[in-house]
């Protein structure tokens, strides 16, 4: 008994379970965002004609016959599509329309039903269906606008797109959620340009905004400088008022003892009279020994190389005139001695001629004529002699210029300076300026003037020809031995 009562058990939880398991193939729950379509037997459903041949259940659950329906999903969740659409305006401006359309499939059993037949195989299609609907609709509609009514009035373009499509979407059993135009392209610059004069009145008020909000801060710095030198002002206003009233009460307080501050200041006057006078005699002490004595130590130092430098000059001058008087005498004892030695012989050959024509005691006449031909040879002698040493003399002026008119003048200078002399033979007093220098200066003058014959010497031998005589037949350096007169006659041999 006890293992009957098992058995029945048994299998009553087994036709259980059974019964558990045959029920959940045959029940079937529509999710919120779906919408379940049955098929396989013939049902009338509200709103639908009749014969449509299946049922559409949403949000519950239903009785399916395993073998005898067939049960199918149809979302009922959004979808989107993005608009790609290269469009022309009434215009002829080529434009692209850059936008998103949300849909999805309409919540009522007619939009399902709609979008069950066209659809339902093929869902993943239907953001390509939607694109071709609207983008046929969003074509015509821009073709009859301008560009200026799409950029001013978007919403008109989207509500036109949205009423056109209306009707189709309804067909296809979509509504649609949102239409937005998120851009329009334009390729040929034509929105560009149409902003430009937007643009640059913009530019032109912000420009002005601009100057005028500087010209507001320019104006309030200037307000607030203005404000703060007003109040500069007064501070030092009220502060020499401050400083008044101090001053006044201290002058108030030193007259309490007149008789000491006058004693006290008394005192300081001497104090200062003394330091002053101390300050003038170091400030002339100063100036002796930074100005006076540097000025004296100057102008003797001046003085002293002035008088060395003229010492020198004339050492220079002494020395050049005896080296020139040395030079002169010894080319005039050469000459001498060359004339002399000339002379001798000629004489030894007239003694030796007329020694011979007495030695052979000849006639009168013999002795006559040779002693006249002696003396014609020696008279012929000494004449070359003498046109020898003239020669000799041309010679050296010719050479040495310089040297021999050095030797006239110092042959001859104590009558040069005695004629420079003369001129103050008839001068009583005379009165020198400048001291040392000023007479240093006259005598330099006066032996200028006694020196005049160094000059005449000069211009006679630029006068020279070729001879070296002069063209009245005078030699150059006989004005020069004679200073008292320039012209002496010379003897032609």
């Amino acid at each position: 008994m006890p293992m009957i009562v098992g058995v029945v058990a048994g299998v009553a939880v087994v036709a259980v379970l059974a019964l558990i398991g045959l029920f959940k193939m045959m029940w079937r729950v529509a999710e919120p965002n779906e919408a379940l379509v049955i098929s396989g037997s013939n049902h009338r459903t509200e709103g639908l004609e009749a014969g449509m041949g299946f049922r559409i259940v949403t949000g519950r659950g239903t009785m399916v016959m395993p073998g005898v329906q067939v049960v199918r999903k149809l979302s009922l969740d959004l979808n989107e599509t993005e608009l790609h659409v290269d469009c022309v305006t009434h215009q002829g401006i080529p434009l692209k329309v850059r936008g998103v359309v949300i849909f999805k499939v309409g919540d009522d059993f007619v939009s399902i039903a709609n979008a069950a037949r066209r659809f339902l195989d093929q869902q993943k299609l239907m953001s390509e269906r939607v694109h071709n609907v609207f983008a046929g609709h969003l074509r015509s509609i821009v073709g009859g606008l301008t560009v200026e009514d799409m950029i001013r009035d978007r919403e008109k373009l989207t509500g036109q797109t949205r009423a056109a499509c209306g009707t189709e979407m309804e067909k296809l059993g979509l509504i649609v959620d949102s239409l937005q135009i998120h851009e329009i392209e334009d390729p040929t610059g034509y929105i560009k340009n149409m902003a430009m004069p937007h643009a640059a009145a913009v530019q032109r008020d912000a420009r002005i905004a601009q100057a005028e909000a500087n010209r507001l801060a320019t104006e309030a710095e200037q307000a607030s400088f203005a404000r703060m030198a007003e109040a500069t002002r007064d501070s030092e206003i009220l502060q020499a008022g401050y400083q008044a009233e101090r001053d006044k009460a201290g002058a108030k307080a030193r007259q309490a003892g007149p008789l000491a501050d006058a004693a006290s200041r008394q005192e300081v006057v001497v104090q200062e009279t003394r330091v002053a006078e101390l300050e003038a005699q170091r400030r002339e002490q100063q100036l002796q020994a930074d100005v006076r004595k540097p000025a004296d130590a100057k102008a003797y130092e001046k003085r002293t190389l002035a008088e060395a430098e003229r010492d020198a000059r004339i050492s220079a001058a002494q020395a050049k005139a005896k080296e020139t008087e040395l030079a002169a005498a010894a080319e005039a004892t050469r000459v001498k001695a060359a004339a002399g030695a000339e002379a001798e012989a000629t004489r030894t050959r007239g003694e030796a001629s007329a020694a011979a024509t007495r030695a052979t005691g000849q006639a009168e006449a013999a002795a006559a004529q040779a002693r006249g031909l002696a003396q014609a040879e020696s008279t012929k002698a000494q004449g070359l002699a003498e046109a020898e040493a003239i020669k000799a003399r041309a010679a050296a002026l010719a050479e040495n210029q310089e040297a021999v008119v050095a030797q006239q003048l110092a042959e001859n200078w104590p009558e040069i300076v005695r004629a420079g002399a003369s001129a103050f033979g008839n001068v009583d007093n005379m009165v020198l300026l400048n001291g040392a220098d000023g007479m240093a200066d006259v005598f330099a003058k006066a032996l200028t003037m006694g020196g005049t014959g160094l000059g005449l010497a000069r211009q006679l031998l630029a006068s020279m020809n070729q001879n070296g005589q002069m063209p009245n037949g005078t030699s150059p350096l006989d004005g020069i031995a004679n200073p008292a007169s320039h012209k002496v006659p010379v003897e032609e041999g």
